[in-house]
């Protein structure tokens, strides 16, 4: 059983749970204007209408690094807050709005999961604007749910991952270790296990020096408390993950007790700042995302064009003089076949090939032959 010991219990800054990827809101007070700490607004589509939910409200788009939020620019009560992680589809559709004299445009449809309630929403594009029809308008919504997919180890807690490689900690992007800590004991076994700690700015990575693949990955913004406490091995650093962490209690013994506070210092610490100034791992740029497609588009555009100065006309006559003569030859060897002295068919040396060959009948010279396409073709002009 373990004892809170009250002089290593640092003070430690509030936990404000991660919720903003994990859930679907409705109707909540100021979404769109208090967003949490280290979410940041990565772009901005205007002239939406959320379709299903309240058709007729313009409204305004923003993809942030953890979810989509929608609010209408007519009732400021109404909006959405809808996190990447709830996302079970989405594709883009074109849809033909009554409003409008059942003109084609553009829109998004996400299917969201949440407590095993399913949401369906469609966003759509209400500008009237012809041009925006064939205009990827919708781009940054999957490409940062992309980049939300490949970054999960900067948010959750991971257990049992591919993170370490021969014994190394493989790297996140802006991630900076600053210590390793061996010989520590997991002590979530009754015998234990054996293992070392890696010390991040961005996550504590746990690994058992037996077996890589026993881990733990702990986010900074997954842990709601740091404490050292009495336990039957003695002193350990406990480790209290958030609700949205799965709520375990970690435990770790790491000799001699001043190495064991040391550590606790450094985790408080690089803890406290990790939750002023949160990093997601998700970098997106959607002005130049925007210029990449239409660099894209063009450069499509080019090579589908048809080019006259690309291509020369062949005179196809000098071809078929040069195959004439070479099938005319062959065909006075079959004909002759028989008519020929065996004598006539000896070989002889040519010096310009370097080895033996049946002797040229007259009229013909061994370039005839040789060459059976034109080394050079003259450009046919009328």
């Amino acid at each position: 059983m373990l004892k809170s010991l009250g002089q290593t219990d640092g003070q430690q800054p509030q936990l404000q749970l991660l919720w903003e990827d994990k859930d679907v809101k409705f109707d909540t007070p100021h979404l769109h204007t208090r967003l949490r700490t280290g979410e940041k607004v990565l772009d901005y589509i205007y002239h939406i209408e959320d379709s299903k939910g309240n058709p007729g409200d313009t409204g305004r788009l923003m993809v942030t690094n953890l979810r989509v939020i929608w609010h209408s620019l007519v009732h400021k009560k109404y909006n959405l807050s809808i996190g990447f992680a709830r996302f079970g589809n989405t594709n883009t559709r074109i849809v033909h709005m009554h409003s409008k004299g059942r003109m084609p445009s553009q829109a998004l449809y996400i299917l969201a999961i949440s407590n095993e309630t399913r949401f369906e929403f469609l966003f759509t594009d209400v500008s009237g604007e012809t041009a925006r029809r064939e205009q990827p308008i919708f781009a940054s919504v999957f490409d940062v749910y992309q980049l939300y997919q490949r970054t999960y180890l900067y948010r959750d807690l991971k257990l049992r991952g591919a993170i370490v490689l021969s014994g190394q900690l493989i790297i996140l992007p802006d991630e900076q270790v600053y210590s390793q800590v061996q010989g520590v004991w997991n002590l979530s076994s009754d015998q234990g296990n054996l293992g070392s700690f890696v010390v991040s700015n961005i996550r504590l990575v746990w690994f058992a020096d037996a077996n890589e693949t026993f881990n733990i990955s702990l986010p900074y913004l997954q842990i709601e408390s740091l404490r050292v406490r009495e336990s039957k091995y003695g002193p350990a650093l406990v480790i209290q993950t958030a609700e949205t962490g799965g709520g375990y209690v970690l435990g770790f013994r790491i000799d001699p007790a001043e190495r064991l506070n040391e550590l606790f210092k450094e985790l408080c610490s690089l803890h406290t700042v990790y939750i002023e100034q949160p990093n997601f791992g998700i970098h997106y740029d959607a002005q130049d995302a925007r210029q990449r497609l239409a660099d894209a588009a063009e450069e499509a555009a080019q090579a589908t064009q048809f080019k006259i100065e690309n291509f020369e006309e062949l005179d196809e006559r000098q071809e078929r003089e040069i195959n004439t003569k070479l099938n005319s030859y062959l065909a006075e060897g079959c004909v002759s076949n028989n008519n020929t002295d065996q004598s006539d068919r000896e070989p002889v040396y040519c010096k310009e090939l370097g080895f033996a060959m049946e002797r040229i009948r007259e009229g013909y010279k061994l370039q005839d032959l040789w060459n059976v396409m034109p080394t050079k073709m003259e450009t046919f002009e009328e």
